[in-house]
């Protein structure tokens, strides 16, 4: 089992940030499958702010070359990805296009 954490900021605006998590509430069926498909066993979103952290607890094979791979071949995700852009923004220091970043560990008790 592997762990990986991400981060990401939404819009500083209370109406897209309710938007966003009502979605989430109820992801769509297709969304779903491309997860668990993709080797992802347990995700978890956390918000504080317009700031979101992420949770992924995936099998040893897991890959994000291959989920990009996947999700890109994927119109349902495609179409899942292009509606949150309306809510999310990169990172500062963000490559152009690049929405969850990668954290880095650095503390474990």
């Amino acid at each position: 089992m592997k762990r990986y954490c991400l981060a990401l900021d939404l819009k500083n605006e209370p109406a897209l940030i309710a938007e966003y998590e009502a979605y989430h509430k109820k992801i769509w069926p297709e969304i779903e499958a491309s997860i668990k498909t993709a080797g992802i066993v347990h995700m978890e979103i956390y918000r504080v702010s317009n700031r979101l952290f992420m949770i992924m607890e995936t099998t040893d094979l897991f890959s994000f070359e291959a989920k990009s791979k996947n999700d890109a071949a994927n119109a349902k995700v495609q179409e899942w990805e292009n509606l949150m852009w309306n809510y999310q923004q990169a990172l500062p220091g963000s490559q152009p296009g690049e929405k969850w970043k990668l954290m880095e560990k650095i503390f474990e008790l």
